[in-house]
Parts: structure tokens; sequence; C-alpha cells
């Protein structure tokens, strides 16, 4: 126990020494450069004000130890940095090192247990928020789950995750290029681990991180054998519709989208799995919740219509008022505990853990 303080007492100086910038690494201003474009205040269910990145980047690291302290008894576990596309909004076109790739980070949990002479399967898990992380926070039980049950995991913090600085936070692709991150995470690991199967890789995630499943199935139906979106955000015009106005500046930010639904609605279509539903091609099991206070159900119904009206073959379910409201179903109650088992066997029809 002392260890661990110490180790934690001295993570809280190291952080707290630093100012993060792209990777969470310090980034001094250039004699003469412009001020960054502040932050906006964001509503709620969006996470609250102005975001303070050295609290964020203490978080993070806080949240590094924590992962080893919870999962290093039963999975090796890293933290591995990977090259992503370039940003898609660049201020500065002309600037040294413009167009270069984002480079983002990702986590990876292998089974102590696993025997790496034969082939296993892979779980791409993307994290949710519109500007969060992966953090043990949200993923308590989840990560310990899969690991128990054989598989190897991959986790990217995507361009726009908190954590690693203004600069990369203001990198956020919301539809876009995050979810070419996360193909690029998945690749990595198929690369990198010779004991992946890789017919036999999943991607799973709960809200942003579900719609981020949705959207990289539909493009890369040929990477996954199965897919699983929790109370996946579905719909971006409709959304922009029932929530407040900071939730909508954070989407027109200049460094963002640029432009509000009711400038752009086909920019937001276009990131918007409902508008998208033609494209399934991957197994899939859906869950949404009529008690969702940050998903509405009326997002994730429509989506289940239009698969419907293609034609698509994919599971859903639609709970009644379940207590979690959109978290119900990654707590601690009998009713998470009973859902995420069917989660599992679907996933296990396919990767066979």
């Amino acid at each position: 126990m002392k260890f661990r303080t110490a180790v934690i007492l001295l993570a809280t100086v190291f952080c707290f020494a630093q100012a993060p910038g792209r990777g969470g690494q310090a980034a001094p201003a250039e004699p003469g450069a412009p001020a960054a474009t502040p932050a906006p205040q964001v509503g709620a269910g969006v996470g609250g004000g102005q975001p303070d990145f050295n609290n964020d980047a203490l978080s993070r690291r806080l949240d590094d130890l924590t992962w080893y302290f919870t999962m290093g008894d039963i999975a090796d576990i890293d933290n591995v940095e990977i090259p992503g596309l370039p940003p898609r909004v660049i201020p500065n076109p002309t600037g040294q090192g413009a167009g270069n790739p984002v480079v983002f980070h990702c986590y990876t949990f292998i089974p102590k247990k696993l025997d790496r002479t034969k082939k296993h399967p892979l779980m791409v898990f993307v994290h949710g928020g519109v500007h969060s992380n992966f953090t043990r926070d949200t993923s308590p039980h989840l990560i310990r789950e899969l690991v128990e049950l054989g598989y190897t995991i991959i986790a990217p913090d995507y361009r726009g995750s908190t954590g690693y600085g203004g600069e990369f936070w203001r990198d956020i692709d919301y539809g876009g290029r995050e979810n070419d991150d996360v193909m690029a995470a998945r690749d990595w690991a198929v690369e990198n681990f010779d004991f992946v199967d890789p017919k036999r890789v999943g991607i799973m995630g709960w809200s942003h991180g579900g719609m981020i499943t949705l959207m990289t199935i539909f493009d890369h139906a040929e990477g996954f054998a199965v897919a699983y979106a929790g109370v996946p955000v579905s719909d971006l015009v409709a959304r922009m519709g029932y929530k407040g106005p900071g939730y909508q500046q954070l989407y027109s930010a200049p460094y963002h989208l640029g432009k509000t639904a009711e400038q752009n609605v086909n920019e937001y279509r276009k990131r918007s799995p409902v508008w998208n539903a033609q494209k399934l091609n991957t197994p899939l099991l859906v869950h949404t919740n009529t008690a969702d206070e940050d998903v509405n159900v009326l997002e994730v119904e429509e989506l289940i219509r239009a698969f419907k009206a293609e034609g698509k073959k994919f599971e859903y379910k639609i709970y009644d008022k379940a207590p979690g409201g959109h978290h119900f179903n990654r707590l601690d109650t009998k009713l998470a505990r009973d859902s995420r088992r069917e989660v599992y066997e679907f996933l296990g029809r396919y990767l066979k853990p």
C-alpha cells in the first residue's frame, strides 16, 4: 500500500509539472504565435464547462495506474502509440509539420493465461463520450470480464480524447477520422500480435463508442466478424434538435465541423449511422433503453427501423425503463450482468474465445 501511495504521489507531481500539448507533452507557444482557440462552454450531457487540460492529463495518468493495479493480475497491459490520418482541420496548412499524422494512444490487454502458440480472437473496445477517454470509471468490469473470457483487447484513445492536451482535444472529428483511428488500432493489433486471428476480430462500444462501432463496420465490414453497439448515438440531425445550445456549439466549433446542422445538414447526415444503414454487412447486436437520459431512445428506434427497411439481418433489444438509464447494462445490478452475458454470448458465437 505504501508503494502504491508513493507511485500515485509521484505521478501527481509529474503531471502538475507538465503543461500538455499534443500527445500529453509540454507545448510552449512560439514567439508571436496566435493564441489557441479556446474550448467552448459545453452544456449538460457533454461534461460541463471549459476543460482544464492539466487536470485531464493528471486524471489520465492516475487512471493508467488504476488499470495496472486492477487488471495486472490477469492481463499483460501496455500503452502503445500509433499514427492515424492527419487532422481534418489544419489551421496553418503551410506550417512546419502541417499534415503530419495524428499520433494517438491505445491500451492493450492480453490474458496472462493465453497460449500464444495458438490463434485467438481480438476485441476492439471503443470508449464513449464526445470528449472522454478509455477510463476505468465507465468500464470497471467490462474489460476484466472480456479478458477472463479469453479476449485480447485493444482500446484506442482516438483523436479528441481527453488527457492528451488541448491540441489533441481539438483534433476531434466526430463521426469522421476518429473512425479511421479505431480501424488503425485494429490493424495495428492484427499486425503486431501474431497470436491474433484476423478472421476473429470483434468491435464493441457504448454511446459515442457504439456510434463509432457502427460507422466502422459500415466502412470496413471485411475487418470484423461481429459487433455490439450499446445505446449508440444514431442520428446527429435529430440529436442536435433535442440537445441544448452548448452541445450544438461543441460540434459547430471552427476546429470541428465548423457549421451547425441547420447550416450544413448533409455533413451531419453523413456522420450518422441511421443515414448509413444500407452499409450493414456485419453480424450486429444493438441494445437501447427507453429510460436513456443521454441518447434518446428515438434515435436508436429510427436506426432499427432503417435496418429493417434495408432488409438487414441483425439483433436488437429495447429495454423498457431499465434502471440506470444510459448506463443500465454497465452497472453492478443483476439486470446489467444478465444483459452483458447476452452480449458475450452473442459475440462468442462468431469469435469463439
